[in-house]
C-alpha cells in the first residue's frame, strides 16, 4: 500500500501531471529540444509516481528560448539562486527545467538518445532509463544520501537500465558506487550484469 505525505492528494497529482502535459506541448510547439526526466520519466516507463514537481532536461543555450515561450504560454518563471536549472510554475504545480544536473551540462546527443513515449496522453521524448537512476545516484551527497527514495525506481527499471553503462558513468561518485553496490546485495540487476 502507497501511503502519500501528509497533504497530499489525488488533485496534486493530476495538477502536476497538467502541469508536464503543458509544458511538453509548449516547448514541442517552440521547437525546443528536451525530455522527461527524473520521477515522472520513471514513472512513464513503469516507476513510482512522484509528488513533488516535474522534471525536464535541455541544452543551456535553449534555456531563453524555452523560457520565453513557456511565459507566453501564460506560466510563471522564477530564476532560482542555484545555476543548474529554472523553474516554472503552473498555478502551484512545480516544473523544473534542468541544463546541467550533478554539474554534468546536458547535450543534444542525450536528448536525441530520449524515446517517444505517451505520457498521460501526450506524446514527449522520455529519458532512457540508464539515464534516469545515473541523474538519481548522482545527486547523492554527504548532505543527501536518501538511497530509500531510489530503489524503487532502480527495481521498476531493472530491465531497461544498461547497468555496466550505469557503472561506468557513474564510477567516478562513491555514493553512486555504495547505491550500486547494494543493488548487487539485493538482486536487483539482472545476474548478467553484475559484473561490479
Amino acid at each position: 500500500m502507497t501511503v502519500s505525505p501528509p497533504g497530499h492528494t489525488e488533485r496534486a497529482d493530476q495538477e502536476l501531471r497538467t502541469a508536464l502535459k503543458r509544458v511538453a506541448t509548449t516547448l514541442k510547439a517552440a521547437g525546443v529540444a528536451f525530455a522527461l526526466a527524473g520521477g515522472y520519466a520513471s514513472w512513464a516507463r513503469g516507476g513510482p509516481e512522484p509528488i513533488h514537481d516535474a522534471d525536464f532536461v535541455l541544452v543551456e543555450e535553449d534555456v531563453p528560448r524555452a523560457l520565453q515561450a513557456l511565459s507566453d504560454a501564460g506560466l510563471r518563471i522564477e530564476h532560482p539562486p542555484e545555476d543548474w536549472l529554472e523553474k516554472v510554475y503552473d498555478g502551484g504545480a512545480l516544473v523544473d527545467l534542468i541544463f546541467r544536473p550533478a554539474d554534468r551540462p546536458v547535450t543534444r546527443k542525450q536528448l536525441e538518445l530520449a524515446d517517444e513515449l505517451r505520457v498521460d496522453s501526450v506524446l514527449m521524448p522520455v529519458q532512457p532509463a540508464t539515464d534516469i537512476l545515473a541523474s538519481k545516484v548522482l545527486a547523492l551527497s554527504e548532505h543527501y544520501c536518501d538511497m530509500g527514495r531510489i530503489f524503487p525506481h532502480a527495481r521498476a527499471l531493472r530491465e531497461q537500465i544498461d547497468w555496466p553503462a550505469l557503472r561506468r558513468d557513474v564510477e567516478h561518485w562513491p555514493f553512486a558506487r555504495a547505491f550500486l553496490d547494494l543493488c548487487d546485495d539485493l538482486d536487483i540487476p539482472p545476474k548478467e550484469e553484475v559484473s561490479w
